[in-house]
This record gives structure tokens, C-alpha cells and sequence, in this order.
């Protein structure tokens, strides 16, 4: 059974609550930059939140069944001893809750050179500032534009990925909301009807605060020897995790999609989040990239079949295996007993993180510009496609 269902009365109201978001074309670089380093193959650097960290990178699909690793989806867990441990996948960054992940999407890309991973789960735009515009320590880590100066400095820079604004919308406090109506015992009814309009209400701030933060890393680009236009800048946006009512696995609204499937939503609002609220988020941070100078990726739609009890998925059991093709790629919903941390919900999973690498690794070796990244129906998480999008 999912770990939701083990836990009663109001204190499983409030983990079902809180679970939830924490919410490459080779390009010159400046001479500053490769001054002895020539022989160097330029870095991709990725900056933002838990979308770019990693975050749930731990999970290769999702599964019920608790023997042999929640039926070989824990990657953090060795056969071998039967012993469980998150830094296998996430390293000294689970110490923090950042879960950089070692198949982030940086990490997974098949792109040259060294890679490096700044993100850190739950940061808003905030965290990737320069100290002197607001930006400061974010759980224990310095503001992530500081971190890329002295990361960066003297080394060339093929690209800057970012993924921002989820935070900043208060996409977790949307999710928590929707989850919390799903399962309250009386009176349940819909979050998107009184959701839909204060989203829209917000999302101008989220598009200014994205615009702010890639205008530092810009800055912080310049004081470690790089101008802008000797690396790409891309901003990125974020996969729908869910999928429309009309393709969930678990038709009527009951409770076997908190106790089984891990999305405890109506399905008004699960159509509300796939049609709407992620669409337009994206929308907005295209706005954001063309305003910055930045290029844009958009993922809306990167997970297509491919979400949280989505009809066209199932979970690992005892006689299925965890697979890319046939697996969710994204975490399912946990209260964080037994089966990881709650942060991890809704999040790209393994599968979900490569894929997004591959998505990285197909617009690094497109001509800059705008893209979009879908999937193939069937296919794994590298068998990608990108599509030229129009301008912002």
C-alpha cells in the first residue's frame, strides 16, 4: 500500500498536505575565460531548484511492494547488504536537502565536459541572487550566482541552465491545497475554482523574479571572465507531474488514488494543473527568457503518459520490473514514512531525470533558439524529441 494509508486521522491529513513541491553546439568562450585552459572541454553549469537538483533522482518508478528495495525502485538500496542509504544517490547534498542527485539532468546529459550542479531543492529566485540584491545563504549554502563566479572563473562555459519560479509562484502551497481537499472527510470539493485566478495573479512576480535572477547569473557569468554571448544562457521550465482526470488510472475519485496510486486529486484539479497551470507557467517563463536574453526550453508537455498514475503507466511489482518504458517518471505522493521524503513528491524520478538530460543534451546541439521536448509513446526516457518553439 502506498505509506500514505498507514498514516490515520488528522496527522495523515496534514502529511498528505505537506507532501507536495518543495516546490550541446560548441559556442566560444572568453578569453579570459580558457587563458590556459585550451586543451579544457567547456562546463555546463546548472543553477535553480529541485527540478534542476535532482530531487527524487532516488526512485526509478514507484512501487507499493516493500521487498527488495520497493521492488528494485530504490536505487539508495543495496541488495547486497539490504542496507538503505540516500547518499548513493544524492551524496553529501542529502545532508542539506538539496538532493543534487547523480542523475540530475546536468548529470544524465550526454553533453562533454565536467558538469556542475549548484541547485538545491526548494530554492526560489532568491537563492540564486548576488548578496547585494537579496540574495543570501540558502540551507547553509551560499546564494547560488556567488557560487558560479568562483566555480566558473578561469574556466570555459559551454552553457547556464536554470529552472526557477515554481517557488516563487508557491507551486507547493497550490499542491498541498488540491491534496488536502481530496481527502478531507467532509465537504470535499475542488481546489482549482478558487486556485485558478490567484495563480494568475501571481504569476507577473514569478516572471519578474526569473528575470531578475537570470540577469545575475549574467552578472556573475561577467565577473568570472565570461560576457554575455560567449556561453548559452537557457532557462527551462517544468513538466506537468500529473496528468489530466481523463487519463488517470484510478477512475472515480476515490480513495485507491491516495492508498495505491500516490496522486490524491479530483479530477477537475488534476485537469486544471495539466491544462492549464503548468501551460501557463511555462508561458510566462518564456516571457521571462526573451526579456533576460536567455534561451528558452520548455517541458510542459516532456512527461506526456508518462506522470503520476497516468493510464498509459503502472508500478513495479513482483512481476513487473521497473522500466522506462512502462514506468511512471515522476515520484508518486509519500508522507515520507518508509519510502524517502515527502520533498521527493512530484518530482522527476530517475526515468524523469534522464529524460530531462536528454532534452539538455538534444538543444545543446541545436543552434540556439526556442525549444519544446516531448517524449515517444512507448520509448524510454532517451528516446526524446525536440521541437522548434516560437518565440515568447
Amino acid at each position: 500500500m502506498n505509506p500514505f494509508w498507514h498514516r490515520r486521522g488528522p496527522a495523515a491529513l496534514t502529511a498528505v498536505a505537506a507532501t507536495a513541491l518543495c516546490l550541446a553546439g560548441t559556442t566560444p568562450t572568453s578569453a579570459a575565460g580558457t587563458q590556459g585552459k585550451a586543451a579544457e572541454a567547456p562546463w555546463v553549469v546548472s543553477l535553480g531548484d529541485s527540478f534542476i537538483s535532482g530531487e527524487a533522482g532516488r526512485w526509478a518508478g514507484n512501487s507499493n511492494v516493500s521487498a527488495d528495495g520497493y521492488a528494485r525502485t530504490d536505487r539508495a538500496f543495496d541488495p547486497a547488504t539490504e542496507v538503505t542509504d540516500p547518499h548513493r544517490v544524492y551524496g553529501t547534498s542529502y545532508d542539506d536537502r538539496c538532493n543534487r542527485s547523480d542523475s540530475a539532468e546536468v548529470n544524465s546529459s550526454p553533453v562533454g565536459g565536467r558538469r556542475v550542479n549548484l541547485a538545491c531543492s526548494g530554492a526560489t529566485s532568491t537563492a540564486i541572487l548576488l548578496p547585494e540584491h537579496g540574495g543570501g545563504p540558502f540551507k547553509g549554502e551560499p546564494s547560488q550566482a556567488r557560487q558560479l563566479t568562483d566555480a566558473v572563473t578561469g574556466h570555459p562555459v559551454r552553457a547556464v541552465v536554470v529552472s526557477v519560479g515554481g517557488n516563487d509562484l508557491g507551486f507547493e502551497g497550490v499542491i498541498t491545497t488540491c491534496a488536502k481537499n481530496f481527502v478531507t472527510p467532509i465537504g470535499a470539493t475542488p481546489c482549482a475554482p478558487a486556485l485558478a485566478s490567484q495563480v494568475r495573479d501571481r504569476l507577473p512576480a514569478m516572471r519578474t523574479a526569473a528575470v531578475k535572477a537570470l540577469g545575475d547569473v549574467t552578472t556573475a557569468m561577467k565577473r568570472a571572465g565570461h560576457p554575455k554571448g560567449s556561453y548559452r544562457l537557457i532557462l527551462q521550465s517544468y513538466p506537468s507531474p500529473l496528468p489530466d482526470g481523463a487519463r488517470v488510472r484510478y477512475p472515480g475519485e476515490k480513495y485507491d488514488r491516495l492508498s495505491q496510486g500516490g496522486c490524491p486529486f479530483f479530477d477537475k484539479d488534476l485537469t486544471w494543473a495539466h491544462d492549464e497551470l503548468v501551460p501557463e507557467i511555462s508561458t510566462a517563463l518564456a516571457a521571462a527568457a526573451r526579456t533576460a536574453g536567455a534561451e528558452f526550453l520548455d517541458l510542459s508537455r516532456a512527461f506526456e503518459g508518462r506522470e503520476v498514475c497516468s493510464s498509459t503507466t503502472v508500478h513495479a511489482g513482483p512481476d513487473e520490473r521497473p522500466s522506462g518504458r512502462t514506468s511512471e517518471w515522476v515520484r508518486f505522493v509519500t508522507s515520507g514514512v518508509g519510502q524517502g521524503q515527502q520533498q521527493e513528491s512530484l518530482h522527476p524520478n530517475y526515468y524523469g531525470q534522464l529524460a530531462l538530460g536528454t532534452c539538455l543534451g538534444l538543444k545543446l546541439a541545436q543552434s540556439p533558439g526556442n525549444h519544446s521536448c516531448v517524449n515517444k509513446a512507448g520509448a524510454g526516457p532517451r528516446d526524446m524529441h525536440l521541437r522548434t518553439a516560437p518565440s515568447a
